[in-house]
C-alpha cells in the first residue's frame, strides 16, 4: 500500500469511528506510534486527530475502536527507522549540552569571568585534603587540592617578585613553559599560579630543539620562559637568540648552571601561600587567551593555537559530559603540552574535584598495574594506547580492575571490540576535535568505530559540511556557482565547520595569514565562513561520523601530529641528501600513518644509513622519526612546484611494486638497513615493531 493510499485509508478510518460514535484515541495512539517508527505521513494524521480532540474522551474504548487501532498497528514497519532509534540518547545528550552551555554562559558573564582557575580554587576550598594529582614516575608522590592551590599561590607571588620592576608580569602577558614529564606537578603549579595572575601560558613541546624551539617561544609572545633544568642543552643551543629578543629564561631549580639564566627555586621556597586576589586578573574576558597549545601546520613549524578562557572551560567539562563524577580517579599517560593531556585530562579532573593519576610515559606492561594500585575508574587514551594494551600477552587478571570508562580519540573499530572483549565492558567515549577547531564531535551512544554523532538539532547548534576536496591541495572543490560540493551520505568528505558568533575560530597567535589560510568562504551561500579542519570524515545515514584521513602536510603517528616539512628540514641538513620529501604511509595493524622519506642523493655521494639514524634520533622526537627511506633519482613535483606525495603514499613501502632502493630503521643495528622482502613481510604481520 502506497503512502497516499495509507493516508486516505486511515483518514476514512477516523471518519468511520466518528460516524459510529466510537472513541478515536486508540487509533490516534497507533498513528503516533507509526510516526515515531518512521512513517512521516502519520504526523499529518495525528494533527487531524488532534482537531477532533472532542471525540477522544471516553477512557474505555468500544471493540470497534480497538479493532481500528489493531488494524492501524498492522502497518507498522519491522524496526525503528535509523533517525529515531537513538532518540532517547539524543535527547539526553541535548539536555546535557543545554545545561552545560547555560552554566558556562552564566559563569563567563561576570567581570572578571569565572574561569577554570576560579573553579579550581572552589574545589581547593571545599575539599582541601582530597588528593588532586598523583605522580607515578620517579619520586612518586601526590598533592591534595589544598597543597596544589598553595603551591600555585607561591608560584604566582614568586614570579611577581622575581620579575619585579619594568619586567614585571602583567595580566594578559604570556609566559612560556618548557618542561619534561618528570616536572609535571611543579609545572602544573606554575601554570595555575600564572593563571591566578591572568597570564596566558604557552606549553612548549620539550622535544623541540633549535629553530622550532626558538620559533615556538617567539610566536607565543612570551617575555618569560621557565625551563626544566634537565633541558639545559636544549636551552643553551638557542639562548643567544632568545636573549637577543629580551626573553628572560629561568630554570625551575635552586641553582643555575648557565650564565645569564636565573633559578626560581629559592624564590618559590620563600614566597607566601596567601591567596592571590581575583582583581589581579580583572583585565581578562571570556575571549582572552588562556593557553597557547602548539599544532603542526603547513608552515612546517609549530603554530600557537589560541585557546580562550571560554574554550578552556568548555573543554574542561568533557569528563563531566562523559559521566565523570568527583568520586572518579582518572589515569593519563598523555603529555601536558597537548590539549588531551592538560585540559581534557588534568583540568577536567580539577574542575570536577576528581583525582588525576599521571604517568611519565605510556607503558603497556605497567598500565593495568597502575590502574589497580590507584583504584582508577577512568582512563584517557589515543588510539594507539588501547592497541598496545591489546597486543600485550594475556594475563589471568586482565579483567580484574575498577576501570569503568575510557575517553579519547583515534580508536579503530577492531581495536575497540578487542579491547572490550579482553578487558571487560568498559564504556568507551570516543570523540573528535582539533586544538584550534571551533567544533567537536562526541560518540555519546557508544557506536563502535564512530568518532561522533549528529542529529537535526545538533546540526542546527553546530553547523558543518562534508564536501568534495582536492587531495593534493587539501582544499575543497567548488561548483560553477563558486560553492562547495557536498558529498553523498556514506562518502568521505572534507569536514568544514561554520564560524559563527557563538562558535568563533580564534586561530593562531602571530601573522593573520596563518589564521586566514584555515578559513573557507562561500561554502553554501555567499558570505558564509567555515573552518577547514583538514580532516576527511564520512557521515552515514544514521548520523554517525567515521574518521577517514588527514590531509595536508601533516600525518598522525602515536597520537602526535607530525609536520612533514619540519622533518624535511631536519633531514636536509645531512650533507649526502640533496632533496627530501616526507609523507605518511599506512602500515597494516597500526593506527595513523608512519613517516617515510623519499630522498635524492647528492651526486657522487652514497647513502649512509648509520649517519642518518644518529641524526634523526638526535634532532627529532621519536614519533617524528621516519621509519622508511626511499632513494629516487629525482623527486617529482606538481605544476605548482610542490613535492608530489599522493603516488608515493599509495605505493607506501611495498617492495613488490617499488623498484627504488628501500631502507628501514633498525633500532637494534642503530642504522637504516636495506628493506628486504622478508622484513617487509614481518612489518605487515606485526612481527617487526616500528
Amino acid at each position: 500500500m502506497g503512502v497516499g493510499q495509507r493516508l486516505a485509508f486511515l483518514l476514512l478510518l477516523l471518519l468511520l469511528l466518528r460516524g459510529l460514535g466510537q472513541p478515536a484515541w486508540p487509533a490516534t495512539v497507533a498513528l503516533a506510534l507509526r510516526w515515531l517508527l518512521g512513517d512521516r505521513t502519520c504526523i499529518v494524521l495525528l494533527g487531524l486527530a488532534v482537531l477532533f480532540h472532542s471525540w477522544i474522551s471516553p477512557w474505555m474504548p468500544h471493540w470497534v475502536s480497538l479493532a481500528a487501532a489493531a488494524f492501524t498497528l498492522t502497518l507498522l514497519p519491522p524496526r525503528l527507522p535509523p533517525g529515531l532509534r537513538w532518540l532517547p540518547a539524543d535527547m539526553s545528550f541535548l539536555v546535557k549540552i543545554f545545561l552545560l552551555g547555560w552554566n558556562i554562559r552564566g559563569r563567563l558573564s561576570h567581570q572578571p569571568p569565572d574561569t577554570f582557575v576560579d573553579a579550581f580554587e572552589r574545589q581547593a576550598l571545599a575539599q582541601p585534603g582530597k588528593v588532586s594529582i598523583v605522580w607515578t614516575g620517579p619520586g612518586a608522590c601526590s598533592v591534595t587540592f589544598g597543597e596544589l592551590d598553595a603551591r600555585a599561590c607561591q608560584a604566582a607571588w614568586a614570579l611577581k617578585a622575581e620579575l619585579g620592576g619594568p619586567d614585571s608580569l602583567r595580566a594578559t602577558e604570556p609566559a612560556a613553559l618548557l618542561m619534561l614529564p618528570s616536572q609535571s606537578i611543579p609545572a602544573l603549579s606554575l601554570w595555575l599560579g600564572l593563571a591566578k595572575l591572568g597570564c596566558p601560558v604557552a606549553w612548549i613541546n620539550p622535544n623541540s630543539r633549535g629553530k622550532p624551539l626558538v620559533h615556538s617561544v617567539l610566536t607565543s609572545g612570551a617575555q618569560v620562559l621557565v625551563v626544566d633544568p634537565d633541558l639545559r642543552e636544549n636551552l643553551e643551543e638557542v639562548l643567544p637568540e632568545l636573549q637577543a629578543q629580551n626573553i628572560r629564561c629561568i630554570y625551575l631549580s635552586h641553582t643555575s648552571p648557565t650564565p645569564g639564566v636565573r633559578a626560581l627555586g629559592a624564590a618559590l621556597d620563600a614566597a607566601p601561600s596567601d591567596p592571590v586576589p581575583a582583581h589581579l586578573r580583572t583585565e581578562i574576558t571570556r575571549r582572552s587567551p588562556a593557553l597557547f597549545i602548539y599544532t603542526s601546520g603547513t608552515t612546517g613549524l609549530p603554530k600557537p593555537a589560541i585557546l580562550t578562557h571560554e574554550r578552556v572551560v568548555q573543554m574542561s567539562k568533557m569528563f563531566f559530559l562523559c559521566g565523570g563524577t568527583a568520586d572518579d580517579v582518572a589515569y593519563s599517560v598523555l603529555p601536558l603540552y597537548h590539549v588531551m593531556g592538560l585540559v581534557v585530562g588534568v583540568l577536567s579532573c580539577l574542575e570536577l574535584g576528581a583525582t588525576c593519576v599521571l604517568a611519565p610515559k605510556f607503558s603497556a606492561s605497567r598500565f593495568w598495574d597502575d590502574c589497580r594500585q590507584h583504584g582508577v575508574t577512568a582512563v584517557y587514551y589515543v588510539g594507539e594506547v588501547l592497541r598496545y594494551l591489546c597486543n600485550v600477552p594475556q594475563r589471568p587478571e586482565d579483567k580484574t580492575h575498577t576501570v569503568r570508562m575510557a575517553m579519547g580519540n583515534g580508536l579503530r573499530e577492531e581495536v575497540w571490540e578487542a579491547f572490550q572483549q579482553r578487558f571487560g565492558p568498559i564504556r568507551i567515549w570516543e570523540f573528535y576535535g582539533s586544538t584550534e577547531g571551533n567544533m567537536g564531535l562526541v560518540n555519546y551512544t557508544g557506536r563502535c568505530g564512530a568518532v561522533g554523532r549528529t542529529n537535526c538539532l545538533l546540526r542546527l547548534l553546530f553547523p558543518f559540511e562534508l564536501v568534495q576536496f582536492e587531495t593534493e591541495t587539501a582544499e575543497p572543490l567548488k561548483d560553477e556557482q563558486g560553492f562547495c560540493i557536498p558529498v553523498k551520505p556514506g562518502e568521505p568528505g572534507l569536514l568544514l565547520t561554520q564560524v559563527l558568533g557563538h562558535h568563533p575560530f580564534m586561530g593562531y597567535r602571530g601573522p593573520r595569514e596563518q589564521t586566514e589560510q584555515k578559513l573557507v568562504r562561500d561554502v553554501r551561500r555567499s558570505g558564509d565562513v567555515y573552518f577547514n579542519t583538514g580532516d576527511v570524515l564520512a557521515l552515514d545515514h544514521e548520523g554517525f561520523f567515521y574518521f577517514r584521513d588527514r590531509l595536508g602536510d601533516t600525518f598522525r603517528w602515536k597520537g602526535e601530529n607530525v609536520s612533514t616539512r619540519e622533518v624535511e628540514g631536519v633531514l636536509s641538513l645531512l650533507d649526502f641528501l640533496q632533496e627530501v620529501n616526507v609523507y605518511g604511509v599506512s602500515v597494516p595493524g597500526c593506527e595513523g600513518k608512519v613517516g617515510m622519506a623519499a630522498v635524492q642523493l647528492v651526486p657522487g655521494q652514497t647513502f649512509d644509513g648509520q649517519k642518518l639514524y644518529q641524526h634523526v634520533r638526535t634532532w627529532l622526537p621519536a614519533y617524528a622519526v621516519p621509519r622508511f627511506v626511499r632513494i629516487q633519482d629525482t623527486l617529482e613535483i606538481t605544476n605548482t612546484f610542490k613535492l608530489m606525495k599522493s603516488r608515493l603514499v599509495r605505493e607506501g613501502f611495498d617492495v613488490g611494486i617499488i623498484n627504488d632502493p628501500l631502507y628501514i630503521l633498525d633500532n637494534q643495528a642503530q642504522a637504516f638497513q636495506r628493506l628486504t622482502a622478508d622484513t617487509y613481510q614481518a612489518v605487515c604481520e606485526g612481527a617487526w615493531k616500528l
